[in-house]
């Protein structure tokens, strides 16, 4: 029986993987915390990844806080990139598939097209710096690594833009919305799904993937559209990025081009407002 590891367990996407595991009962699913999984103290990480001696990684810890990075430059770099690297190694030395989960904060936001695989990348914040140092040196010691670019993750579990804009609307009656910087949100329950179909899928083809919901929004309209589905009454307001600063700057366009994906690993990608009303059910 094959051994799954996934990182950062308690996460968003870790806690989809945890509800879809049971239905894949042909693995054995080690869900490991902070704990189980140290990123931030390699030494540890390596003994550890010796003991659970996973057949399949599934890399969903990360340092996500964008904003404190700004200031927690060389811990938002050890989880980042140095982990990855350790991990990357490992699967390499040990014959195990990785999935390494990624970020469309590696772009600069300067396009006006949706990004594939191949666009160029220049971050413009430390996480988006990390988070690239991470998919070189996971291709690098790894080739045969499966990375993944994702973008506005929301769940019903953790932290998130949903989970916010609900609570604030319920709270206020108005609140204002970025409205200039334009991607697309990914539901972490399809994210999930996708990994776990590409581990089941016949053909194991490396190399860098994005993955997002189908759509292309703003922040603005996405919180609209929780507005309609939550039946809340709260008045939103768009407002531009410089009206509200943030010590990272964020890009202002990151819609990812899912075409690669979905041809290679017969992916079908919902809509994004689909995909929303899931969490409200």
């Amino acid at each position: 029986m094959k051994k799954i590891l996934v990182t950062g367990a308690t996460g968003q996407l870790g806690s989809e993987l945890s509800v879809l595991a049971p239905l894949y009962t042909q693995y054995e699913w080690v869900f490991a915390d902070r704990t189980q999984i140290t990123l931030d103290n390699l030494e540890i990480l390596q003994s550890q990844l010796k003991v659970i001696h996973p057949d399949v990684i599934f890399n969903c810890g990360a340092y996500t806080a964008v904003d404190k990075a700004e200031s927690e430059k060389d811990l938002a770099f050890k989880v980042n990139h140095l982990a990855v690297e350790l991990i990357a190694k490992y699967a390499k030395e040990n014959n195990a598939k990785l999935i390494h989960i990624s970020t469309d904060y590696v772009f600069d936001g300067a396009s006006s097209i949706a990004l594939n695989e191949e666009a160029e990348t220049n971050p413009i914040n430390v996480y988006g710096e990390s988070k690239l140092a991470g998919e070189i040196a996971c291709l690098k010691e790894n080739p045969e690594s499966v990375i993944i670019r994702t973008s506005w993750v929301y769940s019903k579990f953790g932290n998130n833009f949903v989970k916010t804009m609900q609570r604030l609307m319920q709270e206020r009656d108005e609140i204002n919305v970025v409205n200039d910087q334009i991607g697309s949100p990914t539901y972490a329950a399809d994210l999930a799904q996708a990994m776990i179909d590409i581990i089941e899928f016949p053909k194991w083809i490396s190399g860098i993937y994005n993955y997002s919901n189908e759509g292309e929004i703003s922040w603005y309209e996405f919180a609209e559209s929780i507005k309609e589905l939550g039946g809340h009454n709260c008045k939103v307001g768009g407002i531009s990025s410089s009206s509200y600063p943030t010590p990272a700057k964020r890009p202002s366009y990151s819609l990812l081009n899912k075409e690669k994906i979905k041809a290679i690993y017969n992916l079908n990608i919902p809509d994004y407002k689909k995909s929303l009303k899931k969490m409200f059910v």
